[in-house]
């Protein structure tokens, strides 16, 4: 069982929560602000993408050790291995389309002439797992 007065486990808890505020923030905001949200969230060297990744990555570590002496069973060590694989690999692929999120979160002039309607696309192409 956790200790919840541990200052780790408050804090990861608080972290949970601030994460949560953000999701419903995000539903929430107009266009601009959702993409500098969204923007904020992918950036792979600085966002939270990224720092859950090598936070995974660490418990991938912590969970080697303790495989190693019998601790944990070498399941753990190996899903929490695959999580981290795949969130490294879910941050690539997302890197590419983060700079086209920054370009929405700019805020742009009023212009005088009217724009064309988005138009949506007529494929969405999903990854096999």
């Amino acid at each position: 069982m956790t200790d919840s007065n541990l200052p780790s486990v408050q804090l990861a808890e608080a972290v949970a929560g601030q994460i949560g505020h953000l999701r419903r923030l995000l539903a929430l905001a107009p266009p601009h602000e959702a993409a500098q949200i969204l923007a904020g969230v992918l950036d792979y060297d600085a966002g939270i993408l990224g720092e859950v990744t090598q936070l995974v990555e660490t418990g991938s570590r912590f969970a080697k050790v303790h495989s190693e002496h019998g601790i944990l069973p070498p399941e753990v060590w190996l899903a929490l291995g695959r999580a981290a694989n795949e969130l490294d690999s879910v941050g690539s692929d997302l890197a590419e389309h983060t700079d086209t999120i920054k370009q929405v979160a700019k805020p742009t002039a009023p212009s005088s002439r009217p724009t064309a309607a988005p138009v949506a696309s007529a494929m969405v192409i999903r990854r096999r797992r």
